[in-house]
């Protein structure tokens, strides 16, 4: 359950205000907010009275929740937003977006209809589009809206007038249509076919060049291209009349068997089949990043812009990555705080809770962070890092030294108020020198003392030199050649504390230095982890639009459309070229970044020296 929600209802996430513009509900924002798992966000969208809230609550898992309504009026408005932790995949969270009702003879407005598809377009990970009866030209007729997807969402930023088609299956969600109220036998000339069938079907093209076969093909066409993989599911109708005006109280035993085993297969297929939602390059999207994508598209409408995927993830990035560097800091602040007791007994004990602590820190930010060119936040991570554990190592030694002086106090209390006098007579110095030493074995036999014990030893010890040479010199039963024994003794004595205090100071120097070299190592490692799986992710981006497009353009050989096919095979050497090409780049892209984090390392890091960085660069370059 870490990272993620589980809603007992639904919010609404998209709502328009009174001048009909559209915004994001800052409830909704909140509970994404939490949300740091990567998210599965499956989308409803159809014409109003479809039944497509049944939908969304049968995946929830619910009898109520999302509006169901009885009458001829649309129910939901805007978008409305469930989430809940996913019923299969153990670390991601479950978002259900159900959407208003498309074609409200009441509401009558078509500008708003198409952002709201267009908002579940750019949202969802996989789009369940809801229609009654079949699939046929009608049907497609009102899905008009996927033609019109070209003029409401934009790829790249700048040239208004540049084809982007092509790269919409890319980034767009896989397609689900649902038929509701289905009454005829799955065949096809006779033979019995399955509903996915039954779909590719219905999306066939015609040959010609008239304006009613290019008006037929334009639907087919923007489905085919710019949705995989595409999913069909049919349903028998639910009940009779009656009990349809009381779907909010049914339960399955109410249904027609056959409805609830179609509607069971449908959420087990999008359980199982609903990929993680992701951004252009491969981001996989937490519920919080989600939150934020929402509100940078609804932005862009608001204002009059079309929505761009490149400016979304440029945008993004900023935000999320400066929070990433919080979220980590945070993290490493408050757990240090909860696991360091401060003294610590060794200079060990603080740099092993640090290291582990800090290697979560990182982990959280590498979680979230993505497009950070130049490494510029995550040299930010380590700055703040390394201030942190800097002033907890100072508070660590100031406690240290507090400690050791209230020890010093108590322990070499009854020396100091003997004071001089009572050791200013005969044999008073050796007296003097056997309780001095008594009282420093006991001292360093006191545990608690930290990591200053001998340099706050040594400083004590040495204020008192002054005294010890005063009862030597007072001592009349030692002769001239005892004192200067004994003065030689008290220097070797001074001597092997400073020895001693030194040590101190360079072991503390030395795991200084460790934990550097240790920060920069960790730097790179999960960076080098990020950055091949985000690798992987943009090359199975790659080969999953390829292999769709393969596909395509045989069924377009198929029925004759060998010009098609033709401009298909152009598409996919494209992909083919900037896929080889990333391949490519992605060697010298590596050590740039590691470069960027050895240089970070070197001015954030005193002690740091650069040891591991050729390994660590030759060791990379075998992924690639």
């Amino acid at each position: 359950m870490s990272g993620t929600v589980s809603m007992k209802e639904p919010v609404c996430l998209v709502e328009s205000d009174r001048e009909g513009k559209l915004h994001v509900v800052p409830a909704a924002q909140d509970i994404l907010k939490q949300i740091d798992q990567h998210v599965v966000v499956v989308a409803v969208v159809g014409l109003y009275r479809t039944g497509k809230s049944y939908l969304m609550n049968k995946l929830a898992g619910k009898n109520k929740g999302f509006a169901l309504g009885a009458t001829i009026q649309s129910k939901t408005k805007g978008i409305w937003m469930w989430c809940m932790p996913h019923p299969k995949q153990a670390d991601h969270t479950l978002v259900l977006l159900d959407t208003e009702g498309l074609g409200d003879v009441e509401k009558g407005d078509e500008k708003n209809d198409n952002w709201i598809f267009s908002l579940a377009v750019l949202l969802s990970s996989t789009m369940v589009y809801n229609s009654m009866g079949t699939i046929d030209n009608n049907a497609l007729e009102k899905l008009h809206y996927v033609t019109e997807l070209t003029e409401h969402i934009k790829v790249k930023s700048g040239n208004e007038d540049e084809d982007e088609s092509a790269e919409y299956m890319r980034f767009f969600p896989s397609f689900v249509w649902t038929v509701r109220d289905f009454t005829l036998v799955l065949e096809l000339n006779g033979k019995a076919v399955t509903a996915d069938q039954y779909l590719e079907n219905a999306l066939k093209l015609r040959s010609g060049h008239s304006k009613s076969i290019q008006a037929y093909n334009l639907p087919r066409e923007c489905l085919r291209n710019f949705f995989s993989p595409r999913w069909c599911f049919v349903f028998d109708r639910p009940a009779d009349g009656e009990k349809m005006r009381r779907m909010d109280d049914l339960t399955d035993d109410d249904l027609e068997p056959k409805f609830v085993q179609q509607s069971n297969n449908f959420c087990s297929h999008i359980f199982t089949n609903a990929k993680t939602k992701t951004l252009k390059g491969g981001v996989l999207v937490t519920g919080r990043l989600l939150g934020n994508l929402a509100e940078t598209y609804v932005a862009a409408i608001r204002s009059g812009q079309i929505p761009c995927l490149d400016n979304a993830v440029q945008a993004l990035s900023k935000i999320e990555n400066s929070n990433a560097v919080e979220r980590a800091r945070v993290f490493y602040q408050q757990n240090m705080a909860s696991f360091v007791a401060f003294p610590t007994e060794t200079l060990e004990e603080l740099s092993d809770i640090h290291a582990q602590i800090e290697k979560e820190a990182v982990a959280i930010f590498m979680k979230s962070t993505f497009k950070d060119e130049d490494q510029k936040y995550q040299t930010m991570l380590m700055e703040v890092l390394e201030a942190e554990y800097r002033q907890i190592r100072e508070e660590n030694c100031q406690e240290s030294k507090r400690k050791c002086e209230s020890i010093i106090k108590h322990v070499f209390g009854p020396l100091e108020e003997k004071g001089s006098s009572d050791y200013t007579v005969p044999g008073g110095y050796n007296k003097y020198c056997t309780d001095l030493q008594m009282m420093t074995k006991i001292y360093r036999r006191t545990e608690g003392k930290g990591v200053k014990a001998e340099e706050v030893l040594k400083v004590y010890l040495d204020g008192l030199a002054s005294l010890g040479q005063t009862i030597l010199a007072a001592d009349k039963s030692l002769s001239e050649a005892e004192q200067r024994t004994k003065a030689e003794e008290a220097r070797r004595e001074q001597a092997e504390r400073e020895r001693c205090a030194a040590e101190e100071q360079v072991r503390f120097q030395k795991r200084l230095q460790e934990d550097q070299n240790r920060t920069h190592e960790q730097h790179v490692n999960q960076l080098m982890e990020k950055m091949e799986a985000d690798r992987r992710n943009a090359a199975a981006e790659y080969q999953r639009v390829m292999d769709a497009k393969l596909k395509e353009q045989n069924d377009l050989i198929k029925q004759g459309f060998d010009e098609k096919a033709r401009q298909l095979q152009s598409e996919i050497q494209d992909l083919k070229t900037q896929k080889d090409q990333e391949e490519k780049d992605s060697p010298s892209f590596m050590n740039k970044a590691l470069n960027f984090v050895g240089d970070a390392a070197m001015m954030v890091l005193p002690g740091f020296l650069p040891k591991i960085g050729g390994a660590v660069t030759k060791w990379a370059a075998r992924f690639f």
